[in-house]
């Protein structure tokens, strides 16, 4: 078989030398490029459908979500508006009105602005430990709920700001609030 390719070789050889130009091969004649640009401007035009509908949606569609903090002055002077609507409050605690109620389990309190303050409803067993009764005051208090119509708020949530700091060039707490006297209890 090899002898056979040999021969072929030498024939297809000796057909070149008999021509007297040399074998060039030539390329073939360039077509245009085909274009698609209906093809592209409808991706491009479903890519930005896309992203306008994804856009809408978290600028529209999670409005209601949304969960804004405010202090208590001005949750109050908006009660109309916001009553029913889930909001965060930040105040703080009044001191001496905390208390709890074993059953049904319950802690009852009020936070402060500097002008009004709002009675809360926690109707939780469990309260952060930083969410302590301080006879000086001080203790900084985020309630996360909604507000009735008569003006007191159902809390879902309670966040308590630590007041105290540390301090490292002596390695102990400073200005932190002191135990109280704890939560009083309603029967």
């Amino acid at each position: 078989m090899s002898k056979k390719l040999d021969e072929e070789l030498a024939q297809a050889l000796s057909l070149v030398e008999q021509q007297d130009t040399p074998a060039v091969v030539k390329p073939a004649a360039a077509s245009p490029p085909t274009k698609r640009p209906s093809r592209s401007l409808g991706l491009l035009a479903t890519l930005l459908v896309m992203v306008g509908a994804l856009v809408a949606l978290f600028l529209v569609g999670f409005k209601e979500a949304a969960v804004y903090a405010t202090p208590v002055d001005q949750l109050l002077a908006a009660k109309e508006k916001l009553a029913g609507r889930k909001v965060r409050v930040e105040g703080e605690l009044v001191p001496g009105t905390l208390a709890k109620r074993d059953t049904p389990c319950e802690y009852r309190f009020e936070i402060h602005g500097t002008q009004a303050s709002l009675p809360v409803r926690y109707a939780q067993c469990v309260i952060p430990d930083t969410f302590r009764d301080v006879k000086g005051g001080g203790v900084q208090v985020t309630v996360e709920g909604t507000l009735k119509q008569d003006g007191n708020f159902e809390a879902s949530l309670v966040m308590a700001k630590c007041t105290s700091k540390y301090d490292p060039n002596t390695h102990e707490m400073k200005g932190g609030a002191e135990a109280g006297e704890g939560p009083l209890s309603l029967k």
